[in-house]
């Protein structure tokens, strides 16, 4: 028979491995409109209104601020390992374009692939002055010039109000 010592150490490392194995696996998270496939079969070219797709499809998530009405159903799907940055595994676009008649002129899916990187630009406005240290902004007006030309002033024997 072990001893209680070897049976503490298997046990403890045993624990430790399956702690360690279900830190592997990853959370998912799904946001957005998810569509039901027979829903959005159901959207008749030509037929539909805004009114008869809000009520097969619900409100829409976004929709066109410009253009052509057009409104859109967003759903992404992000896997998380850990405490790693989250990556976004699927992503689901179903616009619904309108036409001047306000019937449905087309139907589209837009999937992770259709995106495109937009690179953000960095630069500052540039201001005047001179950054400062933490230690400069709390000892810069030491030795400077008083704010009060006189000793007398408000708030002090003999001072003006």
């Amino acid at each position: 028979m072990a001893s209680p010592r070897v049976s503490a150490r298997l046990l403890l490392s045993s624990v430790l491995v399956l702690a360690g194995l279900s830190a592997c696996a990853p959370i998912k998270d799904v946001r957005g409109y998810v569509p039901d496939e027979e829903k959005v079969a159901s959207i008749k070219i030509g037929e539909d209104t805004k009114q008869s797709v809000q009520d097969k499809l619900g409100t829409p998530s976004s929709t066109a601020a410009f253009g052509d009405p057009t409104w859109y159903y967003i759903s992404s799907e992000q896997e998380q390992y850990a405490f790693f940055t989250p990556d976004v595994t699927k992503r689901e676009i179903l616009a619904v374009q309108f036409g001047d008649n306000g019937k449905v002129s087309e139907v589209r899916n837009y999937g992770i692939e259709d995106g495109q990187v937009v690179a953000l630009v960095d630069r500052e406005t540039p201001s005047r002055g001179k950054e400062l240290s933490f230690l400069q902004q709390i000892f810069g007006n030491i030795g400077g010039p008083s704010t009060s030309a006189s000793p007398s002033g408000p708030g002090r024997p003999g001072g003006g109000q």
